[in-house]
């Protein structure tokens, strides 16, 4: 239960650290909001953000649930899964440049934009190992299970992780967004603005670090 709780509170940590960041999107909602001279048009763009977030943290996560191969190969896929991650993390530090396609998404679709975003930068496959580590143990002792019943299992778990990540993303986004309209102001963006990019990488290295070291 103890390591079960740790994987949660590592799902919701990732989710604030996703919202916080500038570069999955709270500044297009201040922008929005600015732009339309009202806050509904931030509360939209926030919803619009948390839609294509989910999206992409589900595109990632449910074809897991889907792998009866899973159970019997399940430490091999979560020691593959940690060095993908590993892998992009080290590609990113490498390479700061941010996707020129993304530039060409008209800002009315901020949904498409923020599945994309969250796809590019590898936002869902960070979620991989802490979702695989959380199907782990209940397969570790129900082996014996009908496939359908556990890919049935594993699909909840996955929407869940993707929920809880989300509503935390969101959450923390939209708190630095309406922090930054109502009160600190643009002034604020321009002089404190923070780049995670590095942090970002790092991260994500971490992450896959971990996932190497409880897998094996």
């Amino acid at each position: 239960m103890t390591a079960t709780a740790g994987l949660w509170l590592a799902v919701i940590a990732s989710g604030l650290y996703h919202g916080v960041n500038p570069g999955m999107g709270w500044p297009l909602a201040v922008s929005a909001a600015l732009m339309e001279g009202g806050r509904g048009a931030l509360w939209r763009a926030l919803a619009a953000l948390a839609v294509g977030h989910f999206a992409a943290m589900l595109a990632i996560l449910l074809p897991f649930a889907a792998m009866n191969l899973l159970v019997e190969w399940q430490r091999e896929i979560r020691i593959g899964a940690g060095g993908v991650v590993i892998a992009l993390g080290l590609w990113l530090l490498v390479n700061r440049r941010h996707p020129r396609f993304l530039a060409r998404i008209p800002p009315a679709r901020l949904a498409l934009w923020s599945f994309l975003v969250a796809t590019a930068h590898g936002a869902g496959l960070m979620l991989v190992p802490i979702y695989l580590g959380l199907c782990g143990p209940a397969e570790t002792d129900t082996g014996h299970m009908a496939a359908a019943e556990l890919m049935a299992r594993n699909a909840g778990v996955s929407l869940g992780v993707a929920l809880v990540h989300t509503v935390a993303m969101i959450g923390a986004g939209g708190a630095v967004a309406l922090a930054v309209h109502h009160w600190l102001g643009l002034k604020f963006l321009s002089r404190s603005w923070f780049n995670l990019d590095i942090l970002w990488a790092l991260s994500l290295i971490a992450v896959g670090g971990i996932a190497l070291a409880t897998a094996i």
